[in-house]
């Protein structure tokens, strides 16, 4: 079966990261075991800058038809003055929907290489293994009505609604005891139900979804205390269920224990198991064409699209099973260098993760 598989390569550093996880792919394709054909489109700022709109219809048409989509990063300060609706974000938000991806899974693996990058000390970090699971399409980033009014009294007043019905609560909290099933049997809930009418629908939905899963052990945190005992006592947490904003801020914040944010991969998936994956750092536009960026998230999001969309877990395993070698041999981008190791730049650790593939 051939696969089809769209690479966006975005803006920023987008085209770095994208090139070293195509390589990666490429290794497979060449020995016959991914059968699989590359449709390259625009997406954010590049979609924009080639078509006038961040979404283009050409990407739209492509994205429609594949199987899973391989992103790089979408924004860029030369796109803040643009009207709202034509912002890279824009675009981004607009695929989510279009494709409905309303599950995102980020997990925050701690290589026991890469223990002396963390802030945190050792023994709170170490082997650290979570999953957040955020829910993607709806909420506050998507909720209507929104804008900007003018009050009787002449001032401006900013507005978001935060809106869940039943139905898009449970299911992602279905997603979520699903995945605490396939590893310890532990779901943690993150709201804010003591203020939020929003969350204490959510609450009552995901209890009522458990209630399905009576292996698995819920329990619920408001997330103001999640953030603090993820860095307080991140092992705590096997699997993280919360709504989009709070996954937001939440998924960021566990990347950080791994020692950096280029380390945390992403999937995007929907009903049908079409997804897209993207690191989960933004498109760094400050090192963007210095070849100097960390690949490695994008390559284990490639990872994940092996997985979760292509169904070939046993190329998922190879893909990580060389990042922990490179690792392993001491190579780290600037964002995870320490002294006493080698620093390498985007391409480098790129042709590295190569080289253990073709090794096994």
């Amino acid at each position: 079966m051939s696969h089809k598989i769209l690479v966006l390569p975005g803006d920023g550093i987008g085209p770095e990261i994208i090139a070293e996880a195509v390589k990666v792919l490429d290794v497979f394709r060449a020995e016959g075991s991914l059968n699989a054909e590359f449709e390259y489109a625009h997406l954010g700022g590049a979609g924009y800058d080639a078509a006038g709109h961040p979404y283009p219809e050409a990407t739209r048409i492509l994205a429609k038809q594949c199987n899973a989509i391989l992103l790089g990063a979408v924004g860029g300060p030369q796109y803040d003055t643009l009207p709202r609706e034509l912002r890279p974000e824009k675009g981004l938000l607009s695929i989510r929907t279009d494709l409905g991806l309303f599950a995102n899974l980020r997990p925050a693996i701690l290589y026991d290489e890469l223990a002396d990058a963390s802030t945190l000390k050792n023994e709170v970090v170490a082997r650290l293994d979570l999953m957040i699971v955020r829910e993607l399409n709806h909420g506050i980033y998507f909720g209507q009505p929104r804008g900007i009014r003018v009050l009787e009294n002449g001032e401006r007043q900013g507005y978001n609604s935060a809106t869940y019905t039943e139905s898009q609560i449970e299911r992602i909290a279905r997603v979520g005891f699903e995945t605490a099933m396939q590893r310890n049997k532990r779901l943690c809930s993150v709201d804010k139900a003591n203020v939020l009418e929003v969350s204490e629908l959510w609450r009552e939905i995901v209890c009522k979804v458990g209630e399905e899963f009576p292996e698995v052990a819920l329990s619920h945190m408001y997330v103001d205390n999640a953030a603090m005992q993820l860095v307080r006592a991140p092992k705590q947490f096997d699997v993280i269920v919360t709504s989009n904003m709070f996954g937001d801020i939440l998924s960021d914040e566990a990347a950080m224990l791994t020692g950096s944010i280029g380390m945390l991969p992403s999937a995007s998936l929907n009903a049908s198991a079409v997804g897209m994956y993207e690191p989960s750092h933004g498109s760094a536009p400050d090192i963007a064409g210095q070849g100097i960026a960390n690949p490695l998230a994008t390559i284990l999001s490639a990872a994940m699209l092996l997985r979760y969309s292509l169904q070939l877990p046993q190329l998922t395993d190879r893909v990580e099973a060389a990042v922990k070698i490179v690792l392993k041999q001491g190579l780290r981008t600037g964002d995870i260098f320490v002294a006493g190791r080698e620093k390498v730049g985007t391409a480098q650790m790129g042709d590295a993760v190569v080289a253990a593939l073709r090794m096994m």
